[in-house]
């Protein structure tokens, strides 16, 4: 139980030091999209990385050139999602949420902090994270796809258009 091989010990050691670097390679490699902040297809393909590292680690019945062409296939998935995502439009729709309003013209849109599930005092906190005291002297809070919450200010929304995309929200004025 405490102890059965050395030569087990040297394995985990051996796989663990062999597919360490196999994923620092592969995660280079795939560019810096792989380590962005993280929407839902992207927190899938990190669990299954990590699944897949301790599986090389402590299974000894997976080899490490098997558990190194999984993490290469898991990451090259990943890259051809983002691609999709990014060029286009219906793949985009299907990968990852269109960020929501939450506030929009010094509003509270009580409807959208239901649907998304958040709660005013974490809105009311992204405010005063931002520099702000008052709901009034914001243009807009966007909760965006990954999960964070943006911040626009009245005087910093200019035109507008980078709320362009974003569900439930309104006409600035």
């Amino acid at each position: 139980m405490w102890f059965d091989a050395f030569s087990d010990v040297m394995r985990v050691v051996a796989a663990g030091a062999a597919a360490y670097v196999a994923l620092v390679l592969v995660l280079r490699l795939s560019g810096k999209r792989t380590l962005a902040k993280l929407n839902a297809f992207d927190l899938v393909i990190t669990v299954a990385l990590g699944s897949t590292l301790a599986t090389i680690l402590l299974n000894a019945d997976v080899s490490i050139a098997e558990g190194v062409a999984a993490l290469a296939l898991l990451t090259a998935l990943q890259f051809v999602a983002a691609i999709v995502s990014s060029r286009i439009k219906a793949g985009r729709a299907l990968l990852t949420s269109r960020p929501t309003a939450l506030v929009t013209n010094g509003r509270v849109d009580e409807h959208a902090l239901r649907a998304q599930r958040v709660s005013p005092d974490e809105v009311r906190q992204a405010i005063r994270s931002s520099g702000h005291g008052d709901v009034r002297t914001i243009a807009a809070v966007v909760l965006e796809s990954d999960g964070s919450l943006s911040v626009i200010a009245r005087e910093q929304i200019g035109d507008g258009s980078a709320l362009a995309g974003v569900d439930r929200v309104e006409t600035p004025r």
